[in-house]
């Protein structure tokens, strides 16, 4: 990294009626039915939470950056919009930076159950979102591991006594119709 000071591209926050956003026509996101009934939900259980992010443009109007799905589920909330001082060039860096980075988090799959154990909710709709999310953090795994497609194992390891009790073990096992094979360590 060098050694220049971070720019602090942040230059105020307003609050606006979401409808008179503008949306970025360069914004390549959809947005799924899970996705828009969890936010539903969620607004219903907690409220609004999480600001917008846009810039401006000249005529003084605020072009989203992060929010369309927000914008468009209650177009008549007045909601709170972050605004960047930001070119239009750098508005499309940020278009194609900012979700991937943060999917480029990685999950923490025991604090994640517990979590989900601490914050029960009877909302299906979010139960289904939480549950989407664990199902695809434990996809991704397997993938980053290689492992992607390989149908799920479960392994019994028996330790052996020698070389005769492990072939008489392997020969009883296949007699009863059990897929094994030997390994040595």
């Amino acid at each position: 990294m060098n050694d220049q000071p971070i720019r602090n591209r942040i230059k105020g926050h307003r609050r606006v009626r979401a409808g008179d956003l503008v949306p970025h026509e360069w914004n390549f996101r959809t947005h799924p039915h899970l996705q828009r009934v969890a936010l539903q939900a969620l607004y219903e259980q907690i409220g609004f939470a999480r600001s917008l992010l846009a810039y401006e443009l000249p005529d003084g109007r605020l072009k989203l950056l992060d929010g369309h799905l927000r914008r468009d589920l209650t177009p008549d909330l007045e909601v709170d919009v972050e605004v960047l001082d930001v070119t239009e060039e750098e508005a499309r860096a940020l278009l194609l930076s900012l979700d991937p980075l943060a999917a480029l988090a990685e999950q923490q799959e025991q604090l994640h159950d517990r979590l989900r154990e601490l914050t029960p909710t009877e909302t299906p709709e979010l139960q289904a979102l939480w549950q989407s999310a664990a199902e695809a953090a434990v996809a991704e795994e397997k993938a980053d591991r290689g492992l992607a497609g390989i149908a799920e194992q479960w392994l019994v390891l028996i330790t052996c006594r020698d070389e005769q009790h492990q072939v008489d073990l392997l020969r009883r096992f296949k007699e009863e119709g059990l897929p094994c094979k030997a390994l040595l360590s």
